[in-house]
Formats: structure tokens, C-alpha cells, sequence
């Protein structure tokens, strides 16, 4: 990969513009993902920070690379990039005008150690979510990746987690707790045609396909499912 100062070197603004423009970028993210409570950041949105200004067609690639740079050194952060790993049907009727650019996304995720992340980082306030996020996941991801709106709430209703409960002590409304997962691409939500009219699946997304999310997953599971059998061959003896 060539260096960003390079890069950036190739066009015909001052340094301390390149460096404004960086900056925008870097703003742009932290507050972005705070705002939305870590939903992608669409590369649009990114790229028309550069392009308010400036038309040079290379400019924001070689920008927002090196606010990549700037974020992982200064703040520990990692700007992800997340590809749609499918388009929805919506979209494919449009025709084939949208681009795969169009639909690239970024995430910010911390490269800090867990130690450190947990000491200085991390919001216990959220704590909550992120308990339901791993638990939704799993869910999934034990349906063998898709589930139907309806089983997935069955098995939500057995940890007492209603559809209709705007009012949850620690989630405030589910359905919409449950609705954040789709906008943060840790779900794809479809509705699917069949014999009996239509019905919603989701199904895991991007985020939850990430191989260290995954193995998260897999060994959480794995824990309890040890744990159980040890269980239940202590009360066998």
C-alpha cells in the first residue's frame, strides 16, 4: 500500500488544507458514530465532505485513507470498511445503476487492548445493548443464520422480551432495540414470498459475519453448551 503523505502530495493544495480536510473526515466519524450509536457511515457521505470544495476525482480516496491512518494512531480506532454482502430486492429493481461503491460503509471499531478499552473506554451504560446485540446474534447465528420473525421473537419471549414492550427497564422498546440491529448491519431484515403470503426473516449481516465477531459466537456457545453437558453429567453420577 503506498503512504497516504504521498498521496496526497499528488494534488495542488496546500498543506494545511489537506490537513483541514483530514480533520473534517476524522470529526465527521467520531461524531457520526456517537450520534447514531455506531451505525456505518456511509462513504457518500465521507466523500461530499471533500467534494463540497473540491472536484479533483482522486482527492477523496487518498483523504479519507489518510484520516484511516490519523484515527488508528491518534485514537486507536480502526475505520472498517463493510461491503453489502447481498443487494436487496428493492435495489436490484432500479436496475443495474447503483454501483458497489455506493453502497460502501465504514464502522469504527477499537484496536486497543481489551484491558484498556474496558478501563478507559468502554460505557457501562450500554453495557445493556451490548448484551442484547450478542444474544440476538447468537440466536441466529444457532438457527443456522436465518431465522422467521416469528421464531426469532418466540425465543426472545422465553428471556421475557416482548414485541410490545415499549417500556423495558433496560432496552426502553424492544421491537425498536431489535430494529437498531438492521440499521447497525448486524441483521439483514426481508420480507420472503411464500405458499401462505409473505414472511420476515433475518438473517446475519456483515458486522455478525466478521471472522472475530464469529468466533466470539462460536466460542460463548461452545462455553455453555460444555457447561450444560458437565451438568448433566454431574447429576447423572
Amino acid at each position: 500500500m503506498s503512504t497516504n503523505a504521498e498521496d496526497l502530495s499528488q494534488f495542488d493544495i496546500s498543506d494545511q488544507e489537506k490537513d483541514r480536510l483530514v480533520a473534517e473526515v476524522i470529526r465527521y466519524v467520531l461524531f457520526k458514530t456517537h450520534q447514531s450509536s455506531g451505525c456505518p457511515i456511509k462513504r457518500d457521505e465521507l466523500t461530499q465532505i471533500i467534494t463540497k470544495n473540491y472536484r479533483q476525482r482522486a482527492l477523496p480516496a487518498a483523504v479519507i485513507d489518510k484520516a484511516k491512518e490519523k484515527l488508528a494512531s491518534i485514537f486507536g480506532y480502526e475505520l472498517k470498511e463493510l461491503q453489502r454482502t447481498r443487494t436487496s430486492t428493492k435495489n436490484q429493481t432500479r436496475g443495474a445503476q447503483q454501483s458497489v461503491a455506493d453502497m460502501r460503509s465504514y464502522i469504527v471499531i477499537s484496536q486497543l487492548p481489551a484491558n484498556i478499552y474496558q478501563k478507559y473506554v468502554e460505557d457501562i451504560s450500554t453495557a445493556h445493548l451490548t448484551g442484547f446485540t450478542f444474544v440476538v446474534v447468537s440466536i441466529v447465528h444457532l438457527a443456522g443464520g436465518k431465522i422467521s420473525e416469528e421464531n426469532l421473537w418466540h425465543h426472545m419471549r422465553r428471556m421475557g422480551l416482548q414485541e410490545t414492550d415499549e417500556n423495558h427497564p433496560a432496552l426502553g422498546n424492544v421491537k425498536l432495540s431489535l430494529e437498531a440491529l438492521v440499521l447497525q448491519r448486524y441483521l439483514h431484515k426481508d420480507k420472503v414470498k411464500g405458499p401462505e403470503g409473505n414472511t420476515v426473516m433475518y438473517e446475519l449481516a456483515e458486522r455478525a459475519l466478521d471472522g472475530e465477531v464469529s468466533q466470539k459466537i462460536k466460542d460463548y456457545i461452545s462455553q455453555i453448551v460444555n457447561k450444560d453437558v458437565g451438568t448433566v453429567e454431574l447429576d447423572d453420577e
